[in-house]
């Protein structure tokens, strides 16, 4: 390794994550050729990204709540921070058994180990996994974090052209440290939040075929992997020019949103109406009664945020869970990321999907069954706000 150049020469930590973000493949190549050092990289780069999920979750929880109005939840302050910080622990604990992993695997795929190159693999393609945690801010866009699944891309670019796997190899020898990570996590029964973080770190490859499940993320679709990659790549692109002076869509005012929110819906009467505006964004909400039910029914418009937002579906994620009351699915139906929620014994369900890439409207609370909250978030009016979104 040659001598290590004057620190100006190192791209800063906005640099590093927007290039390999918007141009993977030329920076992997760069970042292949330029000296560094483990201990470098987790200090200047991975320890400052890796705080952005607990911290987005810690603040997110304590200002937004889960729920809203009557039914609103939010978690005590010692919680949050203790669960924040374990999360944190773990996601940076995480870094290193992935970064050997993927050393200890080179030669078996036909590459070259190297313990610095291993470590920028691991920490540069967990960025994307890392930066989606902005999302858990606001509860209601929770699911969007899913959108680190774009850091399988990057891993899948990286390998090769850093530990030198012929590039036939890079989808399995991907595919082999996701399902390799997976089980030494489990053995060391790590919590399955900050591993599915992680993990957001693995795979694409020139011809994919078939489907992986991801602890804590669901199926992906192998098929659909590169070009979903691809597709991000765009997407950045796309965000970051929607962000230059100028050309930024301007979010919905808060008033405008809140005029979606009918004052019934079906047999719920509209008791409460809220609504907030922040930079590049806005929400409203309101609460339904019924009797002894209600429901809180939301529209989030990400604006600038929302060129990535079809992501997710590009990936073709599906994850379910049944229990014996009830059940949890994320899936994609006609272009649209839809997460539903229910359970039977207590009749508290949720219901959520992404419109035109820019909006997400959920509907929560204890109704009468699944189709209640279907029909109120069909209710805001999903074709206008699809209208509004071109």
């Amino acid at each position: 390794m040659t001598d290590t150049p004057p620190l100006s020469t190192t791209p800063g930590l906005v640099d590093r994550a927007k290039a390999i973000l918007l141009k993977p493949k030329e920076e992997w190549a760069i970042i292949d050729r330029e000296p560094a050092s483990i201990g470098g990289i987790f200090v200047g780069y991975a320890v400052i990204l890796a705080a952005i999920t607990p911290v987005c979750q810690f603040i997110g929880g304590q200002i937004f709540g889960f729920g809203a109005f009557g039914f609103s939840y939010r978690p005590s302050l010692v919680g949050s921070l203790a669960s924040a910080i374990a999360q944190y622990v773990f996601s940076l604990i995480g870094l290193f058994v992935l970064a050997f992993i993927i050393n200890f695997l080179a030669p078996k795929f036909g590459g070259q180990q190297d313990k610095v190159k291993a470590f920028k693999v691991a920490a540069y393609a967990a960025t994307a996994g890392w930066l989606s945690g902005v999302f858990a801010l606001v509860p209601a866009l929770s699911v969007l974090g899913l959108l680190g699944l774009y850091s399988l891309y990057l891993l899948y670019l990286g390998l090769p052209a850093l530990m030198k796997a012929p590039q036939d190899k890079a989808m399995p020898y991907t595919v082999v440290t996701i399902i390799a990570a997976a089980v030494l996590f489990i053995i060391a029964g790590a919590v399955a939040a900050p591993i599915g973080k992680i993990f957001a770190p693995a795979a694409p490859g020139g011809s994919l075929q078939g489907e992986m499940t991801i602890p804590g993320v669901g199926k992906v679709d192998l098929d659909k992997l590169e070009a979903a990659g691809k597709q991000m790549e765009q997407a950045a692109r796309d965000m970051e020019d929607a962000t230059k002076p100028g050309a930024a869509p301007v979010a919905m005012a808060p008033a405008q949103l809140q005029a979606l929110l009918p004052a019934s819906i079906g047999r719920f009467q509209r008791t409460e109406i809220e609504s907030a505006g922040m930079s590049g964004g806005s929400r409203a909400s309101a609460r339904y009664t019924a009797g002894d039910d209600d429901m809180q029914v939301e529209v989030v418009d990400m604006a600038a945020m929302g060129a990535i937002a079809g992501i997710g579906a590009a990936f073709q994620v599906q994850q379910s869970k049944e229990t014996a009351t009830g059940y949890e699915r994320t899936q994609t139906i006609d272009g649209r990321l839809v997460n539903e929620e229910w359970d039977n014994e207590s009749r508290h369900g949720k219901f959520a999907t992404t419109i035109g890439n820019r909006f997400m409207v959920s509907a929560s609370g204890t109704v009468g069954g699944i189709d209640e909250l279907k029909a109120a978030v069909n209710a805001v009016g999903p074709d206008k706000l699809a209208a509004m979104a071109k």
